[in-house]
């Protein structure tokens, strides 16, 4: 039997990649299609499900900068949201029971306050997976909505644990001593290599962090977070989390698949899941609105904002523990379900168009900006300059060294990882900060005499969107660009870039080339030269 549900679910999502969505959204589809016929969850698909929340909560913490979470952006405004659409949302479901709709015309103001508080959060797994298929982690919206996120699930444990009655034991209060356990996870990670022994030492940490929490009365899954936390410093913590995850992403399709088939609702239960949907934009709004009362920009508060636009499945899990309590009817478990479910495919068909709407509306929403939005601003692009390189990881830093050593143009490199500057500046590398899916960012373009513009980026989506934004801006010059498939290549192409470059196709002519010219002084011109 989950040998067919999993059948189901690749169907599902090969069928949402085809019609250019992302594949959770068939995997929901695939959970309530399977419900509806009769499916219902087993303890495998629940322990891949856990597996997969655990996996993604610790390579979070893996890239997470502890001292954000300290600042008046991220938890001021997660607990000026929650008060504010808390309170929205309870209003919101007063009204409809005034107005007797079905299943809600008799809640109760214990049941409304609830499932206001519920619908408050936002959903970690969906946020999390938007902002990794768009390579957005570390810019300054997804480290704010990550932030955010965090707080979100600090107060969820702690409301469970006051629900619960729950107290954690004495010995909670030896888990600060884990920091000192940290030279030993970093010698074991440094000493597994480079493959799936690396992989397996990332899973046992998980693990042992969640055991260690679920033995002193913690939720196990707070365990995986911490310990990824716990190493973000690391210096294999950025290779750590790229090799994790495929693999966490395999096992996040258990997740999805169980909100459908956890649950089988009626068609009363789905008309007041969609209603509860039409709250979904003025979540968004709120956080828009709060997020631009600091030293924010419009276009960081936006994306922020709608990166978090979904109900959250902790929502589920306040259901659960309220329908055991006898505090909310199970009707109430299916129709939350419903809408979490329905918020994740809203969240991500908004988020896929959220950088044109930028681009569409800025001029507006900057007036909501306050007069002290500096922080983020992108520096302007660099004069006096021959080549730009967009995005500085190891291709990109590996390119501008070239550029510069071997063919004496002045080169000018640009990323999105503040933390990354000092390391550039010491190398001698000129590097600014910019995004360069900002719109804003390439305005200063105008005067440039640039002959090259190189992307780098790790995301394919994103450097769409930076080509297309680059060529809206009115550059005319030439455009290269990388890729990892024939595919990508051609969306590339597409896009504007002019050359693309493969990285598996041509890393072989590239290394042939190194190879004959460096030890044994064969260079491609002598070598035709001797072939006439």
């Amino acid at each position: 039997m989950d040998s067919l549900i999993i059948l189901v679910a690749f169907g599902c999502g090969f069928a949402a990649r085809q019609i250019g969505q992302p594949p959770l959204v068939g995997y929901l589809v695939a959970g309530f299609g399977l419900g509806l016929a009769g499916f219902e969850s087993s303890n495998t698909i629940e322990f891949i499900a856990n597996i997969g929340i655990s996996l993604m909560l610790f390579i979070i913490g893996l890239k997470l900068d502890l001292a954000s979470l300290l600042r008046p952006e991220i938890y001021r405004s997660t607990f000026e949201h929650t008060a504010t659409f808390g309170l929205v949302s309870f209003g919101f479901l007063l009204v409809l029971g005034v107005l007797g709709l079905p299943l809600v015309s008799d809640i109760s103001m214990q049941h409304a306050a609830l499932v206001a508080f519920a619908l408050s959060f936002s959903s970690t797994v969906c946020a999390v997976a938007i902002l990794e298929d768009r390579g957005e982690f570390r810019v300054r919206h997804g480290q704010i909505a990550v932030g955010i996120l965090i707080v979100q699930d600090i107060v969820a444990v702690l409301f469970l644990t006051a629900s619960t009655g729950k107290v954690p034991s004495e010995w909670a209060l030896l888990l600060p001593l884990l920091f000192f356990a940290r030279p030993l996870a970093s010698y074991v990670l440094r000493a597994s290599g480079h493959d799936e022994v690396l992989i397996l030492a990332g899973i046992i940490i998980t693990f042992a962090g969640s055991a260690l929490f679920e033995m002193v009365g913690m939720k196990a899954d707070l365990g995986a977070l911490v310990m990824g936390m716990l190493l973000s410093g690391d210096r294999k913590a950025g290779e750590l989390s790229k090799s994790m995850m495929s693999f966490k992403d395999i096992f996040l399709i258990g997740f999805f698949l169980n909100i459908g088939l956890a649950v089988h609702p009626s068609p009363g239960m789905l008309g007041v899941a969609l209603i509860l949907c039409l709250l979904l934009p003025l979540k968004g709004a709120a956080f828009f609105f709060l997020l631009a009362r600091y030293k924010l920009r419009a276009r960081t508060a936006l994306l922020a904002g709608l990166a978090l636009t979904q109900f959250s499945e902790f929502g589920l899990i306040v259901a659960a523990l309220s329908v055991k309590k006898g505090w909310l009817s199970e009707d109430w478990m299916a129709i939350l379900a419903l809408a979490v479910a329905m918020s994740f495919v809203f969240s991500t068909l908004l988020n896929s168009r959220s950088h044109s709407f930028y681009s569409k509306f800025k001029r507006s929403l900057k007036r909501f900006e306050s007069a002290a939005a500096f922080e983020d601003n992108p520096e302007s692009p660099a004069r006096n300059v021959e080549v730009l390189i967009v995005g500085m990881g190891r291709v990109g830093s590996g390119a501008y060294d070239t550029v510069e050593s071997q063919y004496r143009l002045r080169v000018c490199g640009v990323d999105t990882d503040k933390s990354k500057m000092s390391q550039h500046n010491a190398a001698g590398r000129r590097v600014i900060y910019g995004d360069a899916e900002d719109a804003d960012f390439w305005e200063g373009l105008q005067g440039t005499d640039y002959k090259l513009v190189m992307f780098t980026m790790p995301s394919l989506s994103e450097m769409v969107d930076a080509v297309q934004q680059l060529r809206n801006s009115g550059y005319t010059g030439k455009v290269a660009a990388v890729a990892k498939y024939e595919d990508e290549r051609a969306r590339m192409r597409a896009a504007g870039a002019d050359v693309v470059f493969n990285y598996y196709a041509e890393a072989g002519a590239g290394f042939a080339e190194h190879a004959l010219s460096n030890m044994l002084d064969i260079h491609p011109d002598k070598a035709a030269n001797a072939a006439v």
